[in-house]
Parts: structure tokens; sequence; C-alpha cells
């Protein structure tokens, strides 16, 4: 097993005379910079797989975990899994190049036009980055940390960082300086890549505790001042053509599948972010066997669109990158754009597009808001009685002619063909929606730890409300089942990580001797091997009378009995009884993507259907608005009364005045609910549920 880390010397240079090389000028991303077709050539002879060294990823004394950067572990190789060959990133990069090299591979929308990139482009781009890296000091096993939203610039930087036998960390652009300063120091940072100045001043404000950063790049914008050591990206490209491709082509010889080549830091929900180690295995697997089991196409059937997502896929995916507003109302323009085959949200996103789509709704006129009703009706009863069948009657096929083909296409949906969300739970409300639009949301169940998803559902492979079969080549179970078959889910195959970072303890208690990973998660398979995900372990509420109550099925039962519910969550654990939080639907404001104080068209019309006159949520909070208030305990009483026992009844409540967001605090950056923050939060008000 792993002992402790090295540590190596801190290497990082003086910063030198405070100024920065000369700048050499915006160039084109198509433009290859120096790069030529012969470079490339050369590449690609010198680097292709068959020219390489067979992997031998495996060794006896290998674990199935480490906690080193620069460890190596012992692949999960299954007898009854033909998916057996190995390879590293740069491998699968060139054997995509072979059949895709000329295909685009990237857009992006510069000065109001849309650009294009292909593979070949794309790999020199990367290749370029990684002799930057180098040139700037980037030590093996050290990392590029990447603070910037998805660009091109991000991924050649990633790919370059892995190319450069380095590890690129992603930091979310919405963490403050000191949640950078503990995820650069922690993954021992060379270089960061930053996109704003913005993002900038985070790192200049604490570079002096960051022992090991040597450099900082910055794309997007130019620094608005000259500072030592702090690039830009077209800088780091000319740094590289100072690097031999004989030097890059030696790193990339000595390189293999199990070594750690990407850090993903969980978001913290339940204390400090721990550093997922991903192997080179682990990405090019999922690259390959996760998008087949999503039935993503290969190119030779159709080249799929997606809007920034599935970066270096073999099947050579055309990635189209969204504005960086694209939460704050741009996204749905680039969706119309770019006409996307596939699309992955996060339910969050999926609900927001829903609550739009009801505004517009709202506002229409009284015959083209039944002729919606009606046609939804019609295509949510299709879905829901034929589920897997094609063949629609004639009153399904007018109204998807008449109706929802126009509402896909104003959506930007119009040659979409899967549609996937993963992350967090979705509401069965909101997945009934859009099969009433005839748009099947695809579950995908995985973690960090499993490198993706683990489980998936597709267009050959679907039950509602279910996060699909495991994908083919993985394995599964679940332990400690009690009697309705609920159990914790394992899993077990090459998406399953490498370890945490520095994080021993922790390491063992998520992968057990067997090298089974322990998700957490509460779920049941049915006779079919369809996942049904319950709760979470570390959420399960055990109240003062010893029951277990398991809070998401309460808390979801709640929301779609009251529609102008945004978030409940439930409270109980180690208390006399349960009690429940509540916030409302409300918009967000166009700029800042905060939660307003006014209420959304359904909350009002809601509002409405019980007497209420109120269009805010202070109307009802601050009022106690007697109506609504009424209506959410008959609510709370219906969802009581289809309880299994009384210690499931939800005994009092109470209605926050704002909803929950990431800046408040209570949600993490993918969105999800942070029950140990909102319990710290609202303390005062939850103290009160309980006293005598």
């Amino acid at each position: 097993m792993p002992d402790g880390r090295e540590t190596p010397q801190d290497s990082r240079p003086a910063p030198g005379s405070g100024t920065t090389p000369p700048n050499l000028g915006a160039s084109s991303l198509t433009d290859g910079h120096t790069l030529s077709k012969e470079s490339l050539s050369h590449a690609l002879d010198l680097s292709s797989p068959e020219k390489a060294k067979d992997a031998q990823p495996n060794s006896a004394e290998e674990a199935l975990w480490t906690t080193r950067a620069d460890g190596r572990v012992r692949l999960r190789l299954d007898p009854s899994c033909p998916q057996q060959r190995a390879c590293t990133v740069h491998q699968m990069f060139c054997r995509a190049l072979e059949q895709y090299g000329h295909l685009h591979a990237l857009g992006f929308k510069r000065q109001g036009s849309w650009e294009r990139i292909t593979y070949a482009q794309y790999y020199l781009q990367a290749r370029q980055a990684a002799k930057g890296f180098l040139k700037l000091g980037l030590e093996r096993a050290h990392s590029v940390a990447i603070l910037g939203f998805n660009s091109p610039e991000w991924f050649f930087s990633a790919v370059g960082t892995v190319f450069a036998g380095g590890i690129v960390t992603g930091i979310y652009t919405t963490s403050s300086p000191e949640a950078c300063q503990y995820i650069a120091r922690d993954c021992r940072a060379n270089i960061i890549v930053v996109d704003a100045q913005k993002q900038l001043e985070k790192i200049l404000k604490i570079w002096e505790n960051l022992p090991h950063l040597k450099a900082v790049v910055m794309y997007g914008e130019t620094p608005v001042e000259k500072v030592a050591s702090v690039y830009t990206m077209e800088e780091l490209m000319e740094l590289g053509g100072q690097v031999p491709e004989e030097d890059l082509d030696a790193i990339l010889s000595t390189q293999q599948p199990n070594q750690c080549c990407a850090l993903v830091y969980t978001s913290g929900t339940t204390g400090s972010p721990k550093g997922v180690m991903l192997s080179q295995d682990n990405i090019t697997w999922m690259a390959r066997y996760g998008s087949q089991a999503g039935s993503i196409q290969p190119a030779e059937v159709q080249q799929e669109v997606v809007v920034s997502y599935l970066p270096l896929s073999h099947i050579a995916a055309q990635v189209c990158f969204a504005q960086p507003d694209a939460l704050k109302g741009s996204l749905v323009d680039t969706l119309r754009e770019v006409e996307p085959t596939s699309h992955m949200g996060v339910p969050r996103v999926w609900e927001k597009i829903m609550e739009r789509i009801q505004e517009v709704a709202a506002q229409s006129g009284f015959i083209r808001r039944k002729m919606l009703l009606w046609a939804m009706a019609v295509m949510l009863e299709h879905n829901l009685t034929c589920p897997s069948s094609d063949l629609k009657p004639f009153a399904a096929r007018l109204a998807d002619y008449l109706v929802l083909a126009k509402v896909r296409q104003a959506l930007g949906f119009a040659k979409c063909r899967k549609s996937f969300y993963g992350a967090a739970p979705m509401t069965a409300e909101t997945q009934r929606f859009f099969l009433g639009l005839n748009i099947r949301l695809y579950s995908a169940y995985g973690l960090s730890e499993t490198s993706g998803p683990h489980f998936m559902s597709s267009p050959c492979n679907f039950r509602l409300y279910s996060s699909g079969k495991v994908v083919p080549g993985c394995r599964a179970k679940l332990v400690n089942q009690d009697a309705e078959g609920i159990g914790e889910i394992c899993m077990w195959g090459r998406t399953v990580f490498m370890g945490y970072l520095n994080m021993e303890d922790k390491t063992r208690e998520a992968i057990d001797a067997d090298g089974w990973l322990h998700s957490g998660d509460l779920g049941r398979l049915d006779g079919d091997g369809f996942l049904y995900i319950t709760g979470r372990l570390k959420e399960l509420i055990i109240t003062a009378g010893g029951e277990n109550v398991p809070p998401l099925p309460i808390e979801e039962a709640v929301k779609t009995e009251l529609p102008l519910v945004s978030s409940a969550m439930l409270i109980g654990d180690q208390r006399k009884f349960l009690s429940m939080l509540l916030t409302l639907k409300c918009t967000l404001d166009p700029d800042t993507c905060e939660p307003t104080d006014m209420l959304t068209e359904q909350a009002v019309e809601f509002c409405q259907r019980v007497g209420s006159r109120a269009t805010r949520v202070s109307d009802i909070v601050g009022r106690k608005d007697e109506a609504v208030y009424r209506a959410i305990e008959e609510g709370i009483r219906r969802v009581n009364g289809n309880a299994a026992a009384r210690p499931y009844h939800i005994q009092k409540w109470a209605i926050l005045e704002r909803d929950f967001s990431i800046s408040g605090g209570e949600l993490g950056p993918t969105m999800k609910l942070k029950r140990l923050a909102v319990l710290e939060k609202y303390k005062d008000v939850i103290d009160s549920f309980y006293l005598e």
C-alpha cells in the first residue's frame, strides 16, 4: 500500500525583472501558429501507437489504489470483459487523427461568427501548449491548474498538460481565492491558466502561498499591466516553439495508462475538497466505452455535435463552446445556432428551461396556450403508455407536427436525439414535462470517482425515473440491503479512480480490500438491472426514536404536490420529529443569476388558484399570506397521508425568504444541495421547530 508522499524541492524560478516577453499579438486559433503539416507528420510518425512499446501497466507489486501523484495502480482487468487493451491519452488521440484528422473537432464564436478547428489542428495546438508548459518548468506529476470558462484554450491546455507528463486540474470559476489556494497547493501546481483579469487577481493574491507555482498563463483577455511570470496564451505557444519535438516525444514514449493525468476536486459539500486522481486509462476507457453506452455515434455513422462536452472522444464529436454567460440566458441562443445532436445538462438547467417555457406559455394567447397544453398531454400519454414504440398514433403525430416540433426548434433541439442529465436527482415533474415535449431525458449515474457515468440510459436502454443499466464492461452490486432491496451502490471496473491525492484514510474508506468503490449512495436494482437512486447514506436521517428516514423521496413528494416550491429540505436527524425548510420558485437576475424576489409565472398561477394575489416571495413570507400558507399546509398533509408510517410525517415547516443558490452557500458548483451548510445557515429557524 502507498507510503507517505514525496515532497520535491521547490524549483520555482526567481520572478525576474517584473516584465513579460513582448506581446506577440493575437492570432487565430485556426492558424496553427508556426506548426505545419510536416510537423504533424513528424509527430505522428514518432508517436503512433504502432511504434510505441506495448504498454505493460500492471505488475505484481502495484496496488489497486494510491494516494501519490506519481504513483501507479493495477488496472481492474476483468476476464469476462473483452475490452482489455489499455492506452494512453496520446495514443487514443493519434488513433482518432488517423481516422478523423480532417473533421471539425471544436467550434467557437469570435466577434459574432463561428470558427472551426479540425482534429489535426487541435492535436498540433495541444502539442505546442505541452512544449510551452515544459519551457515554463512543468515537472512530471505536478499540475497545471485551469481556472476559466470552457473554450478551445481550456482544451489545448488540458490535453497539452497530459502530453507533457503533468496532471490537469480544473478549478471552478466561482471559487474564492482561499479555495483556489487550497487546490493549487494540494496539487502542486507549477502553472495556472486563467481566462480573465478577475481570475488572475485571485491568483496574484495567493501566489506567495504557492511554493510550486512558476507561471500563470492568461487567455481570453490581456493582463491590464505587466506582471513577472504572467504570460498570454500566444506567448505560451511561442515559447513552445523553442522546445524540440523530440523532447516532447521522449516524454510521451514513457507514459503508461495506469499513471495519473487528471485531478477532479470534489465540491466539498461534506468537508474539504478531495482530489480525485484519474488515470490515463480511466479517461481513455470512459471516452470509448462510456460514449458507446450512451449511444453516441461514431463519425462514420453520424458526426455528433455537442455543446461544450466530450473532449478527446475517439468517435470524433464536434464540440461547440457556449458563451461565458450561458447560464444567464445565452445558452439557448448557442443551442439554436449549433443545433446539437446530443445535449447534457444538470437537472437545474433542465428545470430552468421548463420554467421559461411555462412563463412564455402563460403570457401567450388563450388559443396558443391551449394548443400547447393539448399537444403536451397527447404526447405525454403516448410516451407513458408506449415508451419503447417509435410508431405514434395520428393524434401524437399531429401534435408533434403542429406544435411540439416548433417548440423544440425554438429551444435549439430540432436535431437533438439524445438529451442527458446527471450530477443530481431530477424531479418526476421535470421528466414528465419534457416527455410531453417528446424529449426523453436520459439519466447517467456516476461520481467523480468513476470518471463519469457508471450507469447510463440511452434510446435503446430507457426506463422512466431510472438511471439506466451498468456500462458494459463494468460491475455493480448493492450491499447491506434492507427488506425493500435498497442498499449501498458499489462499483468496480476500469472507471474506478486511482485514489484521493494525499488522503490515505479517505481512500481506504472509499475503496475496500477487493477494489470495490463504495459510493455512499443508496439505490435498488429491478429485475432487468435498471438502477433507481433513493438517497445517500450520509443524508439518511435517524430520528431520536431510531427511525431511518431517507429524505429524498419525501422532498420530491412535497415538490410534486406543491408546484410553487423550488427547494425542499427535510430536517430531523436526532430530533423527535421531522420538519422541513421550503423555498419558492422565483426568477433569476439576468446579469448575476441570483434569485430575485419575483415569483415565476408558475408560482404566481399557483397563488391565484388558491386565492392569493402575491407576485413576490416577500408578499408571501413577509405577510404570511394566509391563502398560500393554508395551501402548503394542505399539500404537506396529503404527502403525510401517503407516508408509510407516522415517523415519516412532516410536522413543522417554514418558508425561507430567498431561494437556495451557489452564492448563498446552499448549493455546490454542480447545483447539489449542501445540507450541512443549510443546517448551519438556518440553525435558528430549525431550532425554533423544536422549542418545547
